[in-house]
């Protein structure tokens, strides 16, 4: 059943491990994509993040109805195991690579059970910098990985790196099955297996017309998905960008990547509390939504190398911005819907991780940025590719401007409200009985780039 009692440390273990393993692939997934995709390379790798964020946002309501009623341990092995699976598939055929990276959206929800069982184990108060520290962990597994992947790719081929990512994703797969232990307690499970999941909370988009009950979770929704559309599609293509546009080298945008990965988790472990506790949630919110702005502009008019790396140093910044949510949502949830509530908000990500890909790659194409060759990294520093455009990145500068209505939008969430079904869920129970599934009750907001593998 696991070793030890279930805590924070189990999830940031399984998270760590799963993006660790795709960190690895940094290097060898741009040199696939464009050689299996010489032609339009952006606009295909939309399409295939598109199908892949589709059908997480059609699964995702049902994968957290279930896991409210049968656990969360046997949906994180479920979320892990298939979202793996696609990484030995690299070296041995391509196309069955990218083929499974799009129907494996159907399980790859990882973050929204994660979030889950952090909420499961700890109180109210503590959620916010459990969520920071999940986040972050996030934002560590990057940190070295590409570095890893880009060494050994240069020195010893990408079989190798293809072998050792998979190493990784069967350690990650056997540590949710030999030592996670199962948080959600018995008493918050019904009594028969399935006896309360129905049609409507498996439906995405019924999920979704239940949000238009509540004001303050719409505006919350509306938030998630105006600041996550344009989040999907860079993190869809951006180190491709930055390889055949700006003219980066593996290993720069291996460094590129521990750079931001660092100072992520400086900005989602020290700055993130600081702020919770000066300016509260929402400023902190709309905090991050500036500095998600400000990168995207950055990124969009910047030319050079130098530019890219400013642009880094804010976006680490705005990495605050889904933990912070992730605490709104969890002041406007039932203690025995956190599932459901997670499916709502992961399968508006994943709707996101399927429209933004693909507007990015469209945005490209239409603006006639393309990839003519893949230069090798003794290119790096110069020129890859000119784009026919004065604007160098297109999408980032229509993704500012998508974050922009999403930060005139969360000015009208309310900092403290309770969902009003929440408060006859807990009329209904009685205060003391209420007060005790505050203690393993939360939400869980998947930050960042979900599930995204690159």
């Amino acid at each position: 059943q696991g070793v030890g009692r279930p805590s924070v440390y189990h999830a940031v273990v399984v998270i760590f491990l799963e993006f660790f393993a795709w960190g690895l692939l940094t290097t060898p997934m741009l040199t696939v994509l464009h050689e299996t995709f010489p032609h339009h390379t952006f606009l295909m790798n939309g399409l295939i993040q598109g199908v892949k964020g589709f059908l997480s946002f059609l699964s995702a309501p049902l994968i957290g109805a279930l896991s409210d009623a049968w656990g969360r341990k046997s949906f994180l092995l479920l979320t892990v195991f298939f979202t793996c699976v696609p990484i030995p598939l690299m070296r041995i055929s391509p196309w069955w690579y990218f083929a499974m990276i799009s129907v494996s959206g159907i399980f790859s929800v990882t973050f929204s059970v994660i979030f889950a069982y952090v909420a499961d184990v700890t109180q109210e108060h503590e959620r916010t910098t459990a969520y920071g520290l999940v986040s972050a962990t996030f934002a560590a597994s990057l940190v070295t990985s590409p570095a890893i992947g880009a060494y050994l790719s240069a020195s010893y081929g990408d079989s190798l790196v293809v072998l050792m990512a998979t190493l990784v994703a069967a350690m990650d797969i056997c540590f949710v099955l030999l030592a996670v232990p199962e948080s959600l307690p018995e008493k918050m499970r019904p009594a028969s297996w399935g006896s309360s999941i129905s049609w409507e909370q498996a439906d995405p988009f019924a999920s979704l017309k239940r949000v238009r009950k509540d004001s303050a979770v719409l505006l919350i929704c509306i938030t998630v998905f105006l600041s996550y559309l344009p989040e999907a599609g860079q993190y869809s293509s951006f180190f491709l960008y930055l390889r055949q546009i700006i003219g980066f080298g593996s290993g720069s945008i291996a460094a590129f990547i521990a750079v931001v990965g660092i100072l992520s988790i400086i900005a989602q472990t020290v700055f993130l509390s600081i702020l919770m506790r000066s300016i509260g949630n929402k400023n902190t919110v709309l905090l991050g939504l500036g500095f998600q702005i400000l990168q995207l502009a950055w990124y969009g008019f910047g030319s050079q190398s130098w530019m890219m790396w400013a642009a880094g140093a804010i976006a680490a910044m705005s990495s605050i911005t889904f933990p912070a949510i992730s605490a709104l949502v969890s002041q406007n949830a039932e203690a025995d819907q956190q599932g459901v509530v997670q499916g709502i908000i992961t399968g508006i990500r994943g709707l996101c991780n399927g429209l933004g890909p693909a507007l990015y790659g469209f945005i490209f194409f239409l603006f006639h940025v393309e990839l003519n060759e893949l230069l090798p990294d003794h290119t790096s520093g110069k020129k890859a590719v000119q784009a026919p455009t004065t604007i160098p990145g297109p999408p980032f500068l229509v993704g500012a401007c998508v974050v922009l209505l999403a930060f005139l939008v969360a000015l009208f969430i309310p900092e403290n409200s309770r969902a009003s079904s929440t408060k006859k869920h807990s009329s209904s129970l009685g205060s003391s009985l209420s007060s005790s599934l505050d203690h393993s009750s939360g939400e869980d907001v998947e930050p960042l780039l979900q599930d995204s593998s690159v």
